[in-house]
């Protein structure tokens, strides 16, 4: 049997990574930190998947293993005898996990025939394949031949994984909620050996461009929901909630379709606007999902990254400028997003927010110079639109903070 290697046995890598790979014939092995969990998962050998769509489905996750984080000689041995591993972790955690890997390789090419190890990265992050390369360059030194050696394969990650209760955890603590989409995109060029055969991935040969999709659409979109829709209903929990007024809805969906133009612009040739728009559709529908139950926090929280010059809402501006495209509509949202005070079910502030709320003046020059990284003399106009906007919004919603 084929056979992965996960580190990370979280929401992603158990609900989407571990499923696939499992339900496309590979043993899975996963790699994490909670001792209670890989014991379970040893005494089970399989898990149980709960798919939330209009009706519940489940489905049992087989022929799966666990091995502690710190159990370094398992890990490295379990490496030895496959050909692809994945990481899903989270970025805090990579740099204990990336150690780990450059020894396989290490190991790996101090073999005779040496066979190449692909590494999927799903990883919610930006240049993830150029982050891995210069940390395992930095470990392996210059001369080490990783390009040959080991594959570094981006991702896009589209996969929501709905909330579950205390209760849902009591009740099965292996169990895992998933929404209906399995499709996991990944970058063709970065695969050193050939591509698993599972009908589930979705080899793409312009990673950069399908990168910028799920964050020119995707988590536009999402951002777009979270900032107007707090601002008009600062009372409501779910995203659900706020997109069931049609005034949001339709504001994040034409937002989502001017973004769509200009991701057309910057990557000529890769997209059809008609198949953006079911796209888009498509999100709107399982972002409105009950089942789903994503909050206006977890989907709005984390202002200095979201808010930042490369992420979600600036990206595309700053493309809307240099090709001379409209952005009005991606603008108002992001000024939204200054505006933005969320707090979790525990009525706390994300960490992240409390460190950008410490630093935040209700200046919105200051703003879009401090965590955007727009020029005010180039970028004139756009100053002169937002302090229009932020006019409007205080007078029309008359928020806890007022910026001018």
């Amino acid at each position: 049997m084929n056979k992965i290697v996960i580190f990370g046995a979280g929401r992603i890598g158990r609900s989407f990574i571990g499923q696939i790979f499992s339900r496309g014939g590979f043993d899975v092995v996963f790699v994490d930190v909670d001792q209670n969990l890989i014991n379970l998962l040893n005494l089970h050998n399989c898990y149980k998947i709960i798919i939330k769509g209009e009706s519940d489905e489940s489905l049992l996750i087989r022929n799966i293993r666990g091995i502690h984080f710190k159990d370094t000689a398992r890990i490295l041995h379990e490496l030895s005898s496959t050909t692809v591993t994945a990481v899903s972790v989270g970025q805090a955690a990579l740099p204990s996990v990336i150690p780990v890997i450059a020894q396989s390789l290490q190991q790996r090419a101090g073999s005779d025939k040496p066979q190449p190890l692909d590494i999927i990265l799903a990883e919610n992050m930006r240049d993830a394949a150029g982050y891995f390369r210069n940390e395992l360059t930095g470990l392996l030194g210059k001369e080490f031949p990783l390009s040959s050696i080991a594959g570094l394969i981006e991702t896009s990650i589209g996969k929501m994984v709905p909330f579950m209760t205390r209760e849902d955890l009591e009740q099965d603590p292996l169990q895992i909620f998933a929404e209906p989409y399995n499709m996991l995109i990944l970058d063709k060029k970065g695969f050193r050996n050939p591509v698993p055969d599972i009908p589930w991935l979705a080899p793409k040969e312009n990673m950069k461009a399908w990168v910028d999709r799920k964050s020119f659409i995707h988590n536009l979109g999402h951002a777009v929901a979270a900032y107007t829709g707090f601002l008009k209903h600062p009372g409501k929990t779910y995203l659900y909630e706020i997109l069931d007024d049609p005034e949001i809805l339709n504001i994040t969906r034409d937002t989502m379709l001017q973004s769509a133009a200009i991701l057309m612009q910057i990557h000529p040739g890769e997209f059809a606007m008609h198949d953006l728009m079911d796209h888009i559709d498509d999100l709107l529908s399982r972002f409105r999902s009950k089942a789903l139950r994503d909050t206006v926090f977890r989907v709005g929280c984390d202002l200095i990254r979201k808010l930042g010059p490369d992420d979600r809402l600036a990206a595309p501006i700053r493309e809307a400028i240099r090709t001379d495209l409209p952005c009005d509509k991606i603008l108002h949202a992001l000024v939204c997003g200054f505006y933005f005070r969320a707090k979790d079910e525990a009525s706390r502030y994300h960490p992240s927010d409390l460190k950008f709320y410490g630093i935040y003046k209700p200046d919105i020059a200051y703003l879009l110079t401090r965590f955007c990284n727009f020029d005010p003399e180039k970028n004139k106009d756009l100053f002169l639109q937002a302090k229009e906007i932020c006019i409007e919004i205080n007078q029309k919603f008359k928020p806890e903070i007022l910026i001018f």
